[in-house]
C-alpha cells in the first residue's frame, strides 16, 4: 500500500488562498489595448454578479500553450491553419475582497478590462507571485547541527584514545 517516493518528491502544495489571482485568457487581438495596471471587474460563478471583486493587470505570460508546440496546428490538407490564439493575461485582485469572498483554485470567472487608460507598459512577463516560505525546521536544523558536530568530536575524540592504547599495547 502507497508509493515509494525519493528525497525530492512533491508530496503537498501550500496555496495560500489569500494571494490567489486570475489568469484570463484573451485573444491576441484584445492585447494591443492592454496595459499593465489597467484595473479589472472580475465575477465568479461561485458568487453570481452580486459580488464584484477589483484587480488590476499584473502581467501577460511570455507565450500561448500552442507556442509550445513541436508543430503548428494543419488541417488534412497539409495546409497550415492560423488559429486566433489566446494568451494568459495575470490579474491580480484586491486582497480584502478576497478575505470577505473567499475564492477557490480553478473557478470559473468572468472578466472585464478597462482599456481607457492606456499609459502603462504594454507587455511584461507574468509578474511576480508571492513567495512563501517557512522557518519552522530552522531551530530544528540548528539542533541537529550542533547534535552532529557533538558526535563527531565524541568519535574522533573515542577513535583518537583508542589508537592510544593501541599504540600504548604495541609499544
Amino acid at each position: 500500500i502507497g508509493w515509494r517516493i525519493n528525497t525530492d518528491t512533491q508530496l503537498l502544495a501550500i496555496i495560500p488562498l489569500n494571494e490567489v489571482w486570475v489568469d484570463a485568457n484573451f485573444k491576441e487581438s484584445q492585447l494591443s489595448h492592454m496595459r499593465l495596471g489597467q484595473p479589472v471587474i472580475v465575477t465568479s460563478d461561485l458568487y453570481g454578479s452580486r459580488v464584484q471583486y477589483h484587480g488590476k493587470i499584473v502581467g501577460f505570460s511570455a507565450g500561448t500553450g500552442s507556442a509550445f508546440a513541436l508543430l503548428p496546428a494543419q488541417n488534412a490538407t497539409g495546409n497550415w491553419i492560423k488559429v486566433v490564439q489566446r494568451l494568459p493575461v495575470r490579474i491580480g485582485i484586491d486582497p480584502n475582497e478576497l478575505a470577505a469572498y473567499p475564492l477557490r483554485i480553478g473557478l470559473s470567472m468572468q472578466v472585464t478590462v478597462n482599456t481607457y487608460d492606456r499609459s502603462g507598459q504594454l507587455m511584461s512577463s507574468a509578474g511576480e507571485t508571492t513567495r512563501n516560505a517557512t522557518q519552522i525546521y530552522a531551530a530544528m536544523s540548528d539542533e541537529a547541527e550542533e547534535e552532529t558536530i557533538q558526535l563527531i568530536n565524541k568519535t574522533i575524540s573515542k577513535l583518537e584514545s583508542s589508537e592510544y592504547a593501541a599504540t600504548r599495547l604495541h609499544a
